[in-house]
């Protein structure tokens, strides 16, 4: 059983004017459970003993019928029952902060994103936001589990337009309100005034910028957009039920099967790809998923080979392992908990951004995420930037608008020859991971630092 109680707040401005501040709250219970190898699941927003003995009445009778199924039974590795609790650490508690001194914040900086645009920006927004979730787990098994999560961040974004275009540029990673498991400080310290000049210039600079150059190039991506091919072509392959056919929503399966574990080449040496639910204040960082399972650390692909998946207690059993490595969760009080991304990081290596770029003859760097795609066994993909600079014979050059570089996933990170070292290492949060029908949107973490890719397929997006 899970009882899930959560607190929201959402704050926008746009424009010099206040587009919303929004207060939410959600409160459930859910009851998962099985019988003779077949689950079934039901909840209630109602806590209270009567509402609870009838929520588990109808999870029984749905496993009863479930088990009339033909198909796979579930069996589940073992797990020690354990009594705790725990809090994700924070200095200053973004909901005791006032609501005046975030807009006067939020207002200041979305400001000067427009005095930095010199005219050419026609919107520019900037908002926070806040989340925490508490969170009571009880097993028949003997566990009893309390965990409370507070979640915080805040970002700029500009839109530029021109003849015939639309040029946009984001701070610090895209359309993220929240950043990770942090407090208000995690705000404060990302200084929204002192980058929000520059964040209008560059949606500015975008529309007379010249378009990315096509053709075999090498590629340096920036932590920010490093993000987003880990999520795609990392975190999602290697969750088991993916492998497993057991869910195949928000692009479809995986190529990573079963036969490939501890031999197939997933990359070069430099990628070591780790699972970490133990890392401090990423946003998928926990100590018990929501099968009671310690959060771990696991690795995933070692120095280029392919080593694990992230696991449930059920598909751990199904692949002969003797334990869940604590990957399972859920979306709230009213949904079965799924395997999900922890926080997915690629180490750092041993070389500095400086380096990467004086070593690279013809290449173009590029940083935060625009658009994407990937197929259904996330191999073949796409992705398109904000913004990207050139890179000749070893020097920066100009700025490019629109880039996009596409690959088949173990060729691209096989190609990887350089990953940025501990200093340009940095933890960003991704809460809009959508997985499921009915759809839950999960809240992972990814790690990395600047990493070069080596003749990549390079063009211009939209």
């Amino acid at each position: 059983m899970r009882f899930v109680s959560r607190v929201g707040e959402t704050i926008a401005v746009k424009n010099g004017a206040v587009e919303g501040a929004t207060a939410s709250t959600d409160l459930g219970f859910g009851l998962r459970v099985l019988k003779d190898g077949a689950w079934g699941f039901a909840s209630s927003s109602t806590p209270g003993l009567e509402e609870v003995l009838a929520v588990a009445d109808r999870a029984v009778g749905i496993a009863k019928a479930s088990a009339l199924v033909p198909g796979q039974r579930a069996k589940l590795a073992p797990v020690e029952p354990v009594e705790d609790r725990w809090e994700s650490p924070y200095k200053k508690d973004p909901f005791d902060v006032k609501l005046a001194d975030k807009l006067e914040l939020l207002l200041s900086a979305e400001k000067r994103v427009r005095d930095g645009g010199g005219g050419k920006v026609m919107v520019a927004q900037a908002s926070a936001g806040a989340r925490r979730e508490e969170k009571s787990f009880a097993s028949t098994e003997g566990s009893y589990i309390e965990q409370a999560i507070t979640e915080c961040g805040a970002g700029l974004s500009a839109y530029a337009v021109g003849p015939g275009e639309l040029q946009r540029r984001t701070y610090p990673n895209g359309d993220r309100e929240l950043t990770g498991c942090y407090g208000w400080e995690a705000v404060e310290a990302l200084d929204l005034v002192g980058n929000a000049e520059r964040v209008g210039q560059e949606a500015a600079q975008l529309l007379e910028a010249k378009k990315c150059p096509s053709g075999p190039k090498d590629i340096i991506l920036d932590t920010t957009q490093m993000v987003l091919q880990i999520h795609e072509s990392c975190g999602h392959p290697t969750e088991l039920d993916r492998v497993y056919g057991t869910e195949a929503g928000f692009a479809g399966t995986s190529f990573l099967t079963t036969d490939k574990l501890g031999k197939f080449k997933y990359g070069s040496d430099k990628v070591t790809i780790v699972a970490d639910a133990t890392v401090p204040h990423g946003m998928g960082t926990f100590k018990y998923d929501d099968e009671g399972v310690p959060g771990q650390r696991t690795v995933l692909v070692d120095k280029g080979t392919f080593k694990n998946y992230t696991t449930s207690r059920e598909t751990a059993t199904r692949l002969g392992q003797k334990t869940s490595n604590g990957a399972m969760r859920a979306d709230g009080w009213n949904r079965m908990p799924l395997i999900r991304m922890t926080n997915i990081n690629l180490e750092p290596g041993d070389w500095t951004l400086d380096e990467m770029i004086k070593d690279t003859k013809d290449g173009v760097y590029m940083e935060i995420n625009k658009s994407w795609s990937i197929d259904d066994k996330r191999l073949n993909f796409q992705f398109g930037t904000e913004i990207g600079w050139e890179i000749k014979d070893g020097a920066l050059g100009d700025m490019v608008k629109s880039p996009n570089y596409t690959g088949i996933t173990p060729e691209f990170w096989a190609g990887c020859d350089a990953v940025g070292d501990k200093k340009h290492w940095k933890l960003w949060g991704t809460p809009n991971c959508g997985k499921g029908e009915p759809m839950q949107t999960a809240h992972v973490g990814h790690g990395s630092a600047p990493t070069r890719f080596r003749k990549v397929r390079v063009g211009v997006g939209q």
